[in-house]
């Protein structure tokens, strides 16, 4: 569900200084390492205490939907203040808590913990190959935008409607689609930041971790419905 809350403000310019290009991706990349602390206490504490069990179907994705666009609304008015860094973090906190029942599925399996690892450090490979890619491609990607906005809504939409209907093959379906979809995103807001168009780090870390956590979910339930194994 986390695909929901990707399509976020965008502006479009390019006139910051390389100086400038470099501070802000610089200080993304800071951020956003340091996001994944709290993510992982919330997914650790969503495990360990069981509080998430109850979010499932409908009630889940409003209380997801809810937290997710209350915190965006908090970061983008606290964005240029010293505020906006501890709203973030407190984000990614949720975020992590709204991951644990998935991990928690997924541990639950004889193979949970490698399934984790996996998906985790396929992630980590992704953003390396688009990290690079962000450096070395020339053309202005800003024409993907659009693109990537209507895939982002269509399995919104398809994820949405799975939540009621929970057929396995939709689900797998749909998480190809969230890999591809976001992992093309990944590489449009890295080149954004590479391209001077974001110059709030903020917003940037806000973008790419929203970015790596759809993959991430997506390669895990991939993972878990392929390669789960059962006691």
């Amino acid at each position: 569900m986390t695909d929901s809350v990707q399509s976020i403000n965008r502006s479009y310019g390019y006139a910051a200084s390389a100086e400038q290009r470099n501070k802000v991706l610089r200080n993304t990349y800071w951020l956003l390492a340091l996001s994944l602390v709290p993510t992982v206490l919330g997914a650790w504490l969503g495990v360990a205490t069981g509080i998430t069990r109850s979010l499932s179907g409908g009630l889940g994705m409003v209380v997801f939907l809810g937290g997710a666009f209350g915190f965006m609304y908090a970061i983008e008015k606290t964005k240029n203040s010293a505020a906006g860094v501890p709203v973030l973090l407190g984000f990614t906190f949720f975020m992590g808590l709204m991951l644990s029942r998935m991990i928690g599925m997924v541990l639950g399996f004889k193979n949970g913990p490698e399934l984790i690892m996996t998906a985790f450090g396929g992630t980590a490979g992704v953003f390396f190959v688009m990290a690079s890619l962000s450096s070395v491609i020339k053309r202005d990607l800003s024409g993907m935008g659009k693109w990537l906005f209507v895939g982002a809504m269509a399995v919104m939409v398809g994820g949405i409607i799975n939540v009621f209907v929970g057929s396995t093959a939709a689900m797998m379906a749909i998480s190809v689609a969230v890999i591809g979809i976001f992992s093309a995103y990944m590489l449009y807001d890295l080149k954004r930041i590479v391209d001077g168009g974001e110059t709030n780090y903020i917003s940037a870390t806000l973008a790419l971790y929203l970015d790596i956590i759809n993959v991430f979910q997506a390669l895990l339930a991939l993972l878990g419905i392929a390669g789960g194994e059962r006691d």
